[in-house]
């Protein structure tokens, strides 16, 4: 008997159909019809990245028992998550001149082309998840919930308030509870929001749902912790973005909270508790535990 595969065979395989996903989105012509502003979006879009979003998606839709291909409906993560990275290294907000390896997207179109491709890709994510739901067969109004949930996650409740809140927490001490909850929002939410979707896809009981979003919640924040340990100890090289940018810019992390190993410690405790979560639902998976325990090993 074949031994089954691995939890980083699984991921592997489930990102190499999201980037197949939205390589058939930047080849469509929607996106080729925008010009400028297109070819930007394309740019930012297929950027070499971890797809962490869409494959925690892909395998929470996997371990709630779904079936069928939802590797375009995880794809519509990916467009809000490189979004938000546009709008992130523009020069009114971190002023970044490099991401996943190469020039920001506004280094290369200029600033405005940037500032409209990001703000184009938040719909052009909602026509994605919601083409791609009923693509799926999925009732009406689980698309429009999908749809509700990422865009929840994407707006002043989620990934947007969150990033206002850590531009004004510059400079400023904010204490762990205030800086968990520019967290949980500036990159949580986005996370969290990917595997509930993945769970709502597959139509996941109440009991199944909850462990799910325990976990995506858990993972959401552990994942912007290991940002923070990345950016005090990691290099421009390996980061593929510029290290050392949270002290420069005055930013408060849990590093400067309670150190590295403090920060690595709690990393560790909210993983534990997001796949005992798991584990109590009967959804614990390898391609879950494996993008759980890498969430703080990762390199970049």
């Amino acid at each position: 008997m074949a031994a089954e595969p691995s939890g980083a065979a699984i991921v592997a395989e489930y990102r190499r159909g999201v980037n197949v996903a939205l390589q058939s989105l930047c080849d469509g012509p929607e996106i080729a019809a925008l010009g400028a502003v297109g070819e930007a979006i394309r740019y930012s879009i297929l950027g070499e990245g971890k797809r962490w979003r869409p494959v925690l998606l892909m395998a929470s839709h996997d371990a709630a028992g779904g079936d069928g291909d939802v590797s375009a409906l995880a794809a519509a993560t990916e467009v809000v998550h490189a979004y938000s990275l546009v709008h992130d290294d523009l020069p009114c907000m971190d002023d970044d001149d490099i991401r996943r390896g190469r020039p920001t997207t506004h280094c290369v179109y200029g600033v405005a082309t940037a500032a409209v491709a990001g703000a184009a890709m938040v719909p052009l994510a909602a026509a994605v998840a919601a083409n791609a739901a009923r693509a799926l067969g999925l009732p009406w109004p689980v698309c429009g919930a999908i749809v509700r949930e990422l865009m929840r996650a994407s707006g002043a409740g989620g990934m947007v308030g969150g990033q206002l809140l850590d531009l004004r927490g510059e400079g400023q001490s904010p204490t762990l509870a205030e800086l968990e909850v520019i967290h949980r929002a500036k990159t949580g939410a986005l996370i969290a929001a990917a595997v509930r979707i993945g769970a709502m896809a597959a139509g996941a009981d109440e009991r199944r749902l909850s462990a799910l979003a325990r976990f995506g919640d858990a993972v959401g924040l552990a994942f912007q912790i290991a940002d923070d340990i990345l950016d005090a100890t990691g290099s421009t090289g390996q980061l593929g973005k510029t290290a050392g940018r949270d002290a420069e810019l005055g930013k408060s992390t849990y590093v400067a909270h309670v150190g590295v190993d403090g920060a690595r410690a709690h990393g560790m405790r909210l993983i534990d508790h997001a796949c005992d979560a798991l584990q109590q639902a009967g959804v614990r998976t390898p391609a879950l535990e494996y993008l759980a325990r890498s969430t703080l090993t990762r390199a970049s």
